[in-house]
């Protein structure tokens, strides 16, 4: 291949480094959810493969959408997320149907027929980051000049978007998807004086949605003061905390943690991290941070090396998705920031998030095959 001067050009290739960091962190996933769930697996389902064999099959279905992620152009997102939008509209609302959403611990999250669900909240994910990136690509200008019509306008979708979110209930992907959308019109060119007023309305809506709900300003109240009450508000906080102190540096070794024999509630989705703390101590507790660490890095890279707009806005959010989502699953984890119900991208169990994260690993890597300048 020869560009016009007759200079011979360098084929595009995918990034390396993005599908080895996903392999490791997929790999790590499925280990730990056997480890934390085979206790529980056995006395509920009499097999301690149950959550690691379903979780297999959500990879095996995940990887063949990282395939397809990888093989579309990106630009194809450009134009569709508007009509995804309102489809990812329809099944949020469609959710909170009795008869037609499933309800689980309290909540209606989920669609799904035959034993396998699906959470639109975590399609929203995607879909959000790339009406967001196409909205910007399209009014950048205006967006930057912080006119009211061209910002307002993306929002008042994606706000619709976030009310059935948080009416499921799911306020920690409500946060998330919210977080992106923000960092999104910053990077879009949207200045402090606009940025502020925004995010001081997004966090007086996250205090109201905590003041009305009583079990929310309880998990604050735990995470202020966990050991206030340790066998009720604070018990999962203090379990983890435990759970990390058992391990010390170097881990009780590899399946011989105790937290997660009844103890630490939800050992193989919201707590997996404890869980790795525990077993493979601070070494592998830092390692899984250094894994995301290193994915973010490449996904900032693809984004900042993408010759077409659309693409670096898409980019960004994608990873921005994956790497804020474990910031603050392991922030939790440790005690740092509330119980926000937001399992760990790739790690914890749960077939949607594994599905979503994957295609979204496979449009990074589309996105890498358009790359310019030093990797």
């Amino acid at each position: 291949m020869r560009d016009a001067r007759g200079i011979r050009l360098k084929a595009p290739h995918f990034d390396p480094w993005l599908p080895a960091l996903t392999v490791l962190l997929v790999g790590v996933g499925l280990v730990m959810i056997y480890s934390a769930s085979a206790p529980r697996a056995v006395s509920t389902y009499g097999s301690g493969w149950h959550f690691a064999a379903r979780q297999g099959v959500w990879t095996l279905l995940g990887l063949a959408a990282l395939a397809v992620g990888a093989a579309v152009d990106f630009r194809l997102w450009r134009r569709a997320a508007p009509v995804l939008l309102l489809g990812v509209i329809a099944a949020l609302a469609a959710t909170l149907v009795p008869g037609v959403g499933i309800q689980a611990g309290g909540a209606r999250r989920w669609l799904g027929a035959g034993g396998f669900n699906i959470q639109p909240s975590e399609v929203a994910k995607f879909v959000c980051i790339a009406y967001m990136s196409g909205y910007i690509v399209r009014h950048g200008p205006a967006v930057a000049a912080g006119s009211a019509g061209a910002v307002i306008r993306p929002l008042v979708l994606i706000g619709a978007v976030l009310g059935l979110v948080v009416v499921e209930p799911d306020l920690g992907n409500a946060v998330a998807i919210a977080a992106v959308a923000g960092c999104l019109l910053f990077v879009g060119g949207l200045g402090w004086r606009y940025i502020l007023p925004l995010a001081g309305t997004g966090i007086g809506a996250l205090a109201l949605a905590v003041v009305l709900e009583p079990y929310r300003l309880t998990r604050v109240a735990s995470y202020l003061n966990p050991w206030a009450d340790p066998r009720g508000a604070g018990f999962q906080v203090v379990q983890s905390f435990l759970a990390f102190g058992s391990g010390g540096v170097g881990g009780l070794g590899l399946g011989q943690g105790r937290q997660k024999l009844f103890y630490l509630p939800e050992p193989h989705t919201d707590f997996i991290y404890a869980v790795i703390g525990e077993e493979l101590g601070l070494v592998g507790a830092l390692a899984v941070l250094g894994l995301f660490a290193a994915f973010a890095w490449r996904g900032w890279t693809i984004s900042r090396t993408c010759p077409d707009l659309f693409g670096r806005y898409l980019a960004l959010g994608l990873t921005l998705m994956v790497s804020l989502q474990a910031l603050i699953n392991m922030g939790v984890a440790v005690g740092a920031l509330p119980n926000k119900g937001l399992p760990l991208p790739f790690i914890s169990y749960g077939g949607s998030s594994m599905l979503v994260n994957l295609f979204a690993v496979g449009v990074l890597l589309n996105i890498s095959k358009s790359r310019v300048g030093r990797w």
